[in-house]
């Protein structure tokens, strides 16, 4: 530490170059911060202990389709205070980039989540009318939609009577004042009955059931039980807190964990490049000082340890500064989520692993500049060859 106030003069002997490059760093480890912790949360499925809504789907994956007869079997099991279905239809409003989720549901969806709160006379509307729909105060904004208009969707999956062609009357519009969950407003729910009557292909399944642990009931007797009505089937399943659902379900467009390693793999061998370059630089242009230093009574050795903690110390500053934006930033990513990352800050895994890239980035980086100043001859340096 006595010779901290050397480190740091030779850290920003040139101010802007330092800043640059440290600029760099923040940015990558802002990245880093931030990826890594959505990459956690997308591989961390979560226990069901203590979960008090699970989502049952199939085993093998969320796109296999399961019997609608299971809803009255799981209903049957202790523990299980209410249960309802629903189905991924994947329509389309008009152009593929209008894309929303749009789901077939049984009854008593709604009452396993109170959190989606729609007017009474909306609801009783809703329910009476085979072909209506309900939407989210978001999605009905986004697209100026009001009560009684017709929605067309564009079917990408499932047909009816030969044609992609369905129409939605629009009977109801919830909101959710959760502001962690308002993304959730941003979909569109129609009567299961409807589909499974109406669609050419698929009858008597449904995409997943959605279960209410009772009170006092144990979630993690209540999973086992439910999968075990269909073990040893083919549609065996698995219940799973709605978290693990969603993550699960986000997985199915792309490999969240291949895509943020192959963003941070280019981003960390660009900040190897970059700093590199910079303590290079730093390290020749200060091949005098650093023979005067040797001159004075400074050891090769002490020579070496400089130049790395001057590196390990640019790469150390940068990366806290950044990951500590990115904890700032994360309860936002959270937010704007809609529910399917759940993380308060960055994680503490993500800060060790931050940590030990940093030293290591520092140690690289810096490590041939140090050799070559610790092999300096004090002759050729101040002679200047």
């Amino acid at each position: 530490m006595k010779y901290l106030h050397l480190i740091w003069a030779a850290l920003f002997r040139s101010k802007t170059r330092t800043f640059l490059t440290l600029l760099s760093v923040v940015t990558a480890f802002l990245l880093f911060g931030m990826l890594d912790s959505v990459r956690v949360a997308f591989n961390s499925g979560g226990s069901v202990t203590g979960a008090n809504r699970l989502v049952v789907a199939s085993r093998l994956s969320i796109t296999q389709m399961l019997p609608y007869s299971l809803d009255t079997q799981i209903k049957t099991i202790p523990g299980v205070q209410k249960s309802a279905y629903a189905a991924w239809f994947g329509g389309i409003y008009q152009d593929p980039k209008n894309f929303f989720a749009n789901f077939s549901v049984g009854p008593g969806y709604l009452d396993l989540y109170p959190e989606f709160k729609l007017p009474a006379e909306q609801r009783k509307a809703w329910e009476n009318n085979r072909t209506g729909a309900i939407v989210g105060e978001a999605l009905a904004k986004r697209h100026g939609w009001k009560i009684g208009d017709t929605i067309p969707l564009q079917a990408t999956i499932f047909p009816t009577q030969g044609s992609n062609n369905w129409s939605f009357k629009l009977d109801g519009i919830f909101r959710i004042d959760d502001e962690k969950m308002k993304a959730q407003e941003n979909v569109l729910f129609f009567h299961w009955k409807y589909f499974d009557e109406a669609n050419d292909y698929v009858k008597g399944r449904v995409g997943w059931y959605i279960v209410k642990v009772a009170d006092g009931a144990g979630s993690d007797g209540v999973a086992k039980a439910i999968d075990s009505l269909s073990a040893n089937s083919d549609h065996e399943t698995k219940a799973q807190t709605e978290a693990a659902f969603n993550q699960a379900f986000a997985k199915q467009f792309a490999d969240i964990g291949l895509i943020v390693t192959g963003i941070m793999g280019a981003v960390f061998f660009t900040l190897l490049l970059l700093t590199g370059n910079t303590m290079a630089q730093a390290v020749r242009e200060r091949i005098p000082e650093l023979a005067v230093l040797k001159t004075i009574g400074f050891s090769n050795r002490s020579v070496l340890w400089l130049v790395l903690a001057e590196s390990i110390l640019l790469v150390v500053l940068g990366g806290v500064i950044g990951m500590g934006i990115a904890s700032l930033l994360m309860p936002g990513v959270s937010k704007a989520s809609g529910g399917m990352i759940q993380l308060p800050t960055v994680l503490g895994q993500t800060w060790v692993v931050g940590l030990v890239l940093m030293l290591a980035i520092g140690v690289i980086v810096g490590l041939l500049p140090a050799l070559r100043g610790m092999r300096l001859n004090i002759v050729d340096a101040l002679a200047g060859r």
